[in-house]
């Protein structure tokens, strides 16, 4: 499937940031992509990168073999609708990116047998750094390896359950709000001991990642690294005992929850 052609319909900020992303790891050529958007000149970034933009939706479904539906969640309904009679169960697949919208729902819009994926990205695909959850139906093990490809050139891709998708959404998209305010957090503090805002932001934003990158690359439980930091009666156990006394685990597990409360009604 890696020639296959990709048709992402709907170029707003999601389906020219997945555009962008397979171009920059060359997963596929320009020419490979077809991206539509009401409003074509908008695309123009992507058009001078060699993608074609059109703002037919039969016609990118037709030279394709992959679809990416980045679509807004009211609009799914009407335009799949009138779309899928260039749908074809043996030609292509169905991707979709759009929060809210179930399997059940595209199979029943659909309703041809046509594989069908729910891919839930975060912002962070926009530098190719997203988490990806991915469930599907109907499709085969070359299918659903390669979608878990495609998605990996934007970040990491993982297969989950779809009842968790819900789960996903909190822990991932909702996350990257959760982790740029404890940066805004940790920046404000560095100012008020002394780095100017921009210095502070700096060391602040990097050391989040230093931290995460820790985690991914050693395979380490946050604990652990913890630990290396916590010397007897030294001041980052003072400081980390000071923040869990404020309540600073709780609170960000409560905020877990009642987002995933808040997204489930």
């Amino acid at each position: 499937m890696k020639n296959s052609k990709i048709a992402i319909l709907g170029g707003g900020n999601l389906g020219a940031a997945i555009a962008e992303g397979l171009i920059k790891s060359k997963f596929v050529s320009p020419g490979q992509i077809t991206v539509t958007r009401r409003n074509v000149e908008a695309l123009a970034p992507l058009k001078a990168l060699g993608v074609t933009t059109t703002s037919d939706n039969a016609a990118a479904i037709r030279n394709s073999d992959v679809i990416i539906v980045a679509l807004k969640p009211y609009n799914v309904r009407e335009v799949l609708g009138g779309l899928k009679e260039n749908i074809q169960p043996s030609k292509h697949i169905v991707i979709s990116v759009v929060t809210g919208i179930l399997i059940k729902d595209l199979a029943e819009i659909i309703d041809n047998g046509t594989p069908l994926f729910r891919a839930m990205p975060n912002t962070a695909i926009a530098i190719q750094e997203s988490v990806t959850c991915l469930c599907h139906q109907g499709a085969s093990a070359e299918q659903s390896n390669y979608v878990t490809e495609l998605f990996s050139q934007l970040g990491i891709s993982i297969t989950i359950d779809e009842k968790l998708m819900d789960a996903a959404t909190v822990l991932g998209a909702c996350g990257i709000a959760y982790a740029l305010r404890f940066i805004r957090a940790s920046t404000q503090g560095g100012i008020q001991i002394g780095f100017d805002a921009k210095t502070a932001n700096l060391i602040a934003a990097q050391t989040v990642k230093g931290a995460a990158e820790l985690l991914l690359k050693l395979n380490r439980h946050p604990e652990e690294e913890i630990d290396k930091v916590t010397t007897p009666k030294g001041c980052t156990i003072a400081g980390l005992n000071e923040m869990e006394h404020q309540g600073f685990s709780s609170s960000l597990i409560k905020g877990i929850i009642t987002s995933y409360e808040k997204i489930g009604k």
